[in-house]
């Protein structure tokens, strides 16, 4: 059985590249989308860099994201998000 260990207050995230965080220097995220449509994430190696990747995420539902602790994420409605751990 997998645990979720809550290590960061959760935060929004930034609607824009330009405002986009790293949630503490995360490695792994908790993520909620919790409005009523689809919301595009992206992850980038800097605050407001082009070279950003992307993936939807439908309404309702919460991924965890896997990313180097220096990389920042944003997305396109400012949903909630918490730096996170696992336990065993």
């Amino acid at each position: 059985m997998q645990r979720t260990k809550i290590i960061g207050t959760q935060e929004s995230l930034g609607t824009t590249a330009g405002a986009a965080t790293s949630i503490s220097y995360a490695t792994v995220v908790r993520l909620y989308n919790n409005t009523a449509g689809i919301v595009t994430v992206g992850v980038s190696t800097a605050i407001g860099t082009a070279t950003t990747s992307y993936f939807a995420m439908p309404a309702g539902s919460v991924e965890f994201l896997e990313k180097v602790a220096s990389h920042v994420v944003w997305a396109t409605s400012a949903i909630p998000a918490n730096k996170v751990g696992f336990t065993n």
